[in-house]
């Protein structure tokens, strides 16, 4: 799978990046590069929750729906960030990119209250 993906805000630390090329690496399902359209230094690893997470499910609130135009939150790839690092990989479990496949519109919420 490949796309490329519009964020409706660009998520915190990149400053004005909004579009994302999402491509699928080869031979590991569920597991994603977005890499910047205008700056291809920059570029994460994200995880599809379903896969790897299935007990996660972060509550998409009904103005994030709304925002990304998703009929309900059953409509979404959720996608969590992973930080490769020498000693493990870790992942943020509380800012995910919820995606509307539909329309390739993405925003990274950020879950408060919740655990």
């Amino acid at each position: 799978m490949s796309a490329t993906l519009t964020l409706v805000s660009p998520p915190p630390g990149l400053d004005s990046l909004t579009e994302f090329d999402f491509t699928e690496i080869t031979g590991a399902d569920g597991l994603y590069t977005l890499q910047s359209a205008d700056d291809r230094q920059t570029r994460l690893f994200v995880l599809d929750a379903v896969i790897y997470l299935p007990d996660y499910s972060p509550v998409i609130t009904d103005d994030h729906a709304h925002s990304l135009d998703l009929a309900g939150p059953e409509d979404a790839l959720v996608l969590v960030v992973t930080n490769p690092r020498q000693g493990g990989t870790t992942v943020n479990l509380m800012v995910p990119i919820v995606v509307n496949p539909a329309t390739e519109r993405c925003a990274q919420i950020i879950l408060e209250g919740q655990s």
